[in-house]
């Protein structure tokens, strides 16, 4: 009886170990599978940049090459295309985190009436559909006899980048101490100083995470533009139209080119925001 109780405890002591870790670390667990399962897509998109393929189909892992990233511009029309959804993601998203952050200070620090009523419109273009914002918007400039091409995507790129940019700077702003803006203007600051020496550096941080999320969702934006591009092309027109009788792999690369300056991007606005929390702290 004595030998099978020390055999059942050491059991149960391993049982109960196992379990405890797993309480411990599933969460860790799932997290690495769900980013795993969300990387997993951008991963292949990398590794089939470099694939050398023998057709027109970039499906099937050939071989390992240089050659894409070389000649990056070697498919005839993907250099205009990909610098016109740049200049249009660029502008777009200046001028929408421009206007998105006057519209965030207006709610958030100002009453006014209609102030319910711009708040409601502010997250409409984030509810609606996109192919209805498009057809809206082609409507729109069919009636108003708009001739279609750079400033009509321009346009419609804005629209509904405001949004977005509204949503994240007024984030910050609704907790932000409102008391270093007081101490400022006690110590002679006037209105424009005082937003330029203490609101601006503080907010500075959101207004930088809205122009990169802006600039990230123009520049991958596909239905809007093809309701409103007459006849421009930007990259997702591109890789829309070339997928229909075969993706070069110069497609991976500009699509991965992206996704490194744009993690990299928000890499150095969380760095910048962990320095600037240690000097405030410290």
């Amino acid at each position: 009886m004595s030998a099978v109780a020390a055999t059942t405890q050491p059991r149960g002591e391993i049982l109960s170990s196992i379990l405890a870790f797993v309480r411990h670390h599933v969460l860790t667990l799932y997290s690495l599978l769900f980013f795993a399962y969300l990387l997993l897509p951008i991963a292949i998109v990398v590794a089939f940049s470099f694939n050398h393929p023998t057709g027109n189909f970039n499906y099937v892992w050939q071989g390992f090459t240089w050659d894409n990233w070389r000649y990056w511009d070697g498919v005839p029309g993907i250099r205009s295309a990909v610098f016109l959804s740049l200049e249009i993601a660029l502008l777009a998203s200046l001028v929408a985190t421009a206007l998105g952050t006057m519209i965030a200070l207006a709610l958030v620090r100002y009453g006014f009436r209609g102030r319910a009523a711009t708040n409601i419109m502010i997250f409409l273009p984030l509810s609606t559909p996109e192919i209805v914002l498009g057809a809206s918007l082609l409507t729109l400039f069919l009636n108003l006899n708009v001739v279609f091409g750079f400033w009509t995507i321009l346009i419609a790129h804005i629209m509904f980048c405001i949004s977005f940019a509204v949503v994240t700077v007024k984030a910050r702003l609704v907790g932000f101490d409102r008391h270093l803006e007081e101490a400022a203007m006690d110590l002679g600051a006037n209105e424009w100083v005082t937003f330029r020496k203490v609101t601006l550096p503080l907010i500075a941080p959101a207004i930088l995470a809205a122009l990169l999320l802006c600039f990230a969702i123009s520049i991958d934006d596909f239905v809007v533009t093809y309701f409103n591009a007459g006849s421009e092309t930007t990259f997702p027109l591109f890789v829309w139209g070339a997928a229909r009788v075969g993706a070069p792999p110069q497609v991976n690369v500009i699509g991965t080119a992206i996704f490194v300056i744009a993690v990299s991007g928000m890499l150095v606005n969380v760095l910048i925001q962990m320095r600037r929390t240690r000097a405030a702290t410290s």
